[in-house]
């Protein structure tokens, strides 16, 4: 999701950002390796919450170090408020305090049916490419795919 963000921008090219999205997994995997719960899922969310609000996320920060980009440079190609959670059977973000939260994967939990991805809605994908720095004060919950 962050890689599409960044692609979606311009200026990092597509190599580049292979190597991010590749960095960016394995801090994401080393980050949550004793904080992941699948039998409770909501524990540890604070700790897998990927956070920008004028401070860049570490993980974020570390992984586009690894491809020569500066945190001033993510700030002109990410949105300035963007909350990501990372949670087992769920992925959901919002980009603004106000805006709307959008499910980008979800899952059954064990004894479920298969992994899939939501369907598409444009909602909170056509917010952030127009450029909308805080979406709508609509809380209902969205689904947004690629």
């Amino acid at each position: 999701f962050v890689t599409r963000l960044l692609r979606a921008a311009g200026g990092v090219g597509e190599e580049q950002l292979r190597c991010f999205r590749e960095c960016l997994q394995e801090a994401m995997r080393e980050h949550y390796k004793h904080h992941w719960f699948p039998l409770v899922p909501s524990k540890g969310s604070g700790y897998r919450c990927i956070r920008i609000n004028h401070k860049m996320d570490p993980l974020i920060g570390k992984a586009a170090g690894m491809i020569g980009l500066s945190h001033e440079r993510l700030f002109q190609l990410l949105p300035s408020e963007l909350t990501l959670w990372v949670d087992p059977f769920e992925v959901s973000y919002r980009i603004g305090e106000d805006g709307s939260i959008c499910v980008l994967y979800e899952s059954p939990q064990p004894g479920g049916k298969a992994a899939k991805q939501l369907e598409s809605r444009t909602s909170c994908k056509e917010e952030w490419r127009i450029g909308r720095s805080s979406p709508s004060k609509s809380y209902n919950m969205m689904t947004v795919s690629s």
